[in-house]
């Protein structure tokens, strides 16, 4: 199974390293990571070296696109845009986390679909479409080709739904059991729901 993770300066470090940890505990699980350059911080400061540059599009089983301060100014990137159009048509499933759903609605993406996002960001997420059903309440939502998760923590848990949902329940709880994690693994069970 492939894997591509974009990383890009001041992404949230466990919006990205919550759902590769669960994801990468399967067997057979190859887990790149794409940005723009070769060396990339996120916003809590460790850095990660990139496999794959954006120049490039590489066909995949999943596509993971993280949040974070960084996708403020990612919005408005034009080369990043195109590049998702072009990744999103040879990902078998897109997962984004937190505010990377920003990333996938500004690019047209989300179109039509259901979704979600942090919902302590969901007022700037939200105005940047109003073509993506948006939900409110929700810890993530599964919609066709596109999984998106509430923010930062939530993406272990939709990652860890993503696996039940490839594997069965056994393997999302034995990895939940090895990593010593607590599965929210209830869609529904949104403490941080907004309401409008």
């Amino acid at each position: 199974m492939k894997i591509l993770a974009l990383v890009f300066d001041d992404y949230e470090t466990l919006d990205l390293h919550g759902p590769i940890e669960m994801l990468g505990h399967m067997v057979n699980v190859e887990i790149k990571l794409v940005g723009s350059k070769y060396i990339t911080r996120s916003y809590q400061g460790p850095r990660v070296v990139t496999d794959v540059n954006l120049d490039t599009v590489t066909p995949c089983d999943l596509l993971i696109i993280p949040g974070g301060l960084g996708t403020r100014k990612l919005v408005e990137d034009q080369t990043l845009m195109i590049w998702l159009q072009k990744q999103e048509k040879v990902s078998a499933k897109v997962f984004s986390i937190c505010t990377g759903s920003a990333l996938l609605a500004q690019a047209g993406i989300l179109d039509g679909s259901q979704a979600t996002t942090n919902k302590m960001a969901y007022n700037w997420v939200t105005s940047l479409s109003n073509k993506v059903h948006w939900q409110p309440s929700a810890r993530w939502v599964d919609d066709g080709k596109f999984l998106t998760s509430s923010g930062v923590s939530a993406g272990t848990d939709a990652a860890l739904f993503y696996i039940q949902h490839l594997k069965g329940k056994s393997e999302a709880k034995r990895i939940e059991h090895l990593t010593e994690y607590q599965w929210n693994d209830d869609a529904n069970n949104d403490p941080y729901a907004v309401m409008i």
